[in-house]
This record gives C-alpha cells, structure tokens and sequence, in this order.
C-alpha cells in the first residue's frame, strides 16, 4: 500500500526511528506535495510495468458471421530511481555555545531545503537538463493531457473555470490540483464575484493549517525552491508576444495513479562528530523517483496569464 510521507512518520518507534521521523514530518510540513503524494516500496533500482496505450475493438456480429480480431496495445514502462539527499553539517562550536537545539535549528533548515528541492523535481524535473534527476509532470504531461488555456491554437487565455473543469475532466480519479498562491488566490477572488462564480471551500490539513477546494478538490500550492524561486512562476513561455504564463496540474494521487516510488523509506543516520572537521553530521539519503502507473493520472493546464478568472 502506499504511504504519504505524514502516515509514516506515525509509525516510528525506536530513537533511530524517532530521528527519521522528525525529518519525514519536516519534509511533509514544507510542501504541500510532500504531505500528499503517496509513495510505494519496490525492490531494486527500478519498476519496470506494463501501461495501457489501446483498448483492443469490439463489435456485434450477425448469425454465421466472424469477429474482426482485434488486440489491446500497452506499452512497456521503466521508472528509474534517482539518489536524492544530502550531508547536514552543524560545526561543534554552535553547539558547545549555544546548545543541543542548535544542530537541531541547523538540520531543520537543511532539511527544508531538501523537501523544497524535491518539490521542484516533481513538477520541473527534467532528465535532458539533469540527468541525475528524474522527469517531473511538466515532462510527462503530453498529448490529449496537456491543455492549452485558450481554445484556438498559438494562442493562450486568462484561465477560465471552464477549462480548469476540462483538466479536471481529464484525469480519471482526480485527487487534487497544483498552483501557485496567486492562481488559487484568482480562484478565491472569482467565486466572490457573481459573474464569475466557482465552488470554492476551505477545511484544515493533517498540520492544522487551511486548505483551499475548488468543487471538493484540494489545491495543494507549489511554493518556491530552495533557492527562493517560484516553482511555478509566471516564468513559462507565452503565445510569442512575451507574455509570461504559468501552468496548473490535476493530478491522482494513487496507488494507481501518480505516486513516488522508493526502495525503502527515507534513510536518516546520525554520523556523529567527523575526524575530518568539527562537526556533527547526519546524512538523509532517498532513493526516488516520480512515477504515473495510469495514462490519464495527470494533466496540465497551461499558458495562464497572471489574469482575472473568467466563466
């Protein structure tokens, strides 16, 4: 069964185990995605499966009369795992002058960046620029599932409600929908205005913190990086006339659907002080990638300007 990332910190035990649990909450508590996204154990370096590409025909037929043979076609599906994580340092003189929580405050922010980083590679990720990596939704989302926001071809529209319906239509079994906080506040802004409208409702996370619904489907915000850059900034090519445009996913979050794949859970281990340098070290290693077991698991809605939403 798949777990998100807030389920298996519940489980830890032991002080190791307590360790890899404050760091699996942290990851959780800094993205949206993070908390949300399922993740799914699987053996060795890679999930090698069959997915659906054509259904195969069927007909009626008369008396005496023979079927037209007809197969399915699926095409074969390797999901790479890549190795995600990082050193966290804190020199033993923080320590020794202002105390055991230092490393602790030191970690965290480390941390932080890691789950932020990551966050970014499940939307942005890109084997042709980082082949260390592994492709985001941006990448994958193609065809039939990727979504121009206005209806005439070369061209792109303020994001209507009408077509974030059509994403959502898209995906089979949506769970929830990525944005950015000026997107979702767009959202909010039109289901005040009677023109316009939009079922917009709020409930609390698995942290207590509000989360916004668009017809009961959870918007989780793609914030920003590590490096304090929008994820999913108005950064994205327009129609050519430079405007500068964004893009918005709906994914399902299943155990068929879109769900990170893992060989084990995150591994956390406390190095203690290094004979190279003064400091404490704790390394967090993952071994991860992003992976869409069905076709119509996620769409991309993209070319919205930052522009009033329309009906």
């Amino acid at each position: 069964m798949a777990v998100n990332l807030v389920e298996s910190a519940k489980m830890a035990l032991g002080r190791d185990e307590v360790l890899k649990a404050t760091v699996m909450e942290l990851f959780a508590r800094s993205s949206d995605l993070m908390a949300n996204l399922p993740f799914e154990d699987i053996t060795g370096n890679a999930l090698k499966f069959d997915r659906e590409k054509m259904l195969p025909g069927v007909a009626f037929r008369g008396v005496n009369e023979a079927y037209t043979e007809s197969t399915g076609e699926v095409e074969k599906v390797i999901e790479s795992l890549a190795i995600a994580g990082g050193d966290l340092d804190v020199d033993v003189f923080l320590v020794k002058t202002g105390g055991a929580n230092q490393r602790a405050i030191q970690e965290q922010l480390k941390i932080k960046a890691l789950s932020l980083n990551l966050t970014k590679q499940f939307i942005k990720g890109d084997v042709d620029t980082d082949p260390k990596g592994f492709d985001g939704l941006q990448v994958r989302c193609t065809g039939d599932q990727l979504i121009n926001s206005s209806a005439t071809a070369g061209s792109t529209a303020a994001l209507s409600l009408a077509k974030l319906d059509e994403v959502i239509d898209a995906v089979d079994e949506p769970t929830h929908l990525i944005m950015n906080k000026t997107m979702r506040r767009r959202l909010s802004s039109a289901a005040r205005v009677s023109t316009v409208g939009g079922y917009i409702t709020y409930d609390l996370d698995a942290f207590g913190r509000r989360v916004t619904r668009y017809n009961d489907i959870p918007i989780l915000i793609a914030d920003k990086d590590e490096d304090n850059q929008e994820i999913l900034a108005f950064t994205e090519s327009g129609s050519g006339d430079g405007t500068e445009m964004t893009s918005i996913y709906c994914v399902s979050f299943a155990e068929n659907g879109v769900l990170g794949l893992q060989n084990a859970e995150m591994d956390v281990r406390d190095l203690g002080e290094q004979q190279s340098k003064p400091v404490y070290r704790t390394r967090v290693e993952w071994y991860i990638t992003l992976a869409i077991l069905r076709p119509l698991a996620a769409a991309r809605l993209y070319g919205l300007p930052n522009s009033a939403v329309t009906a």
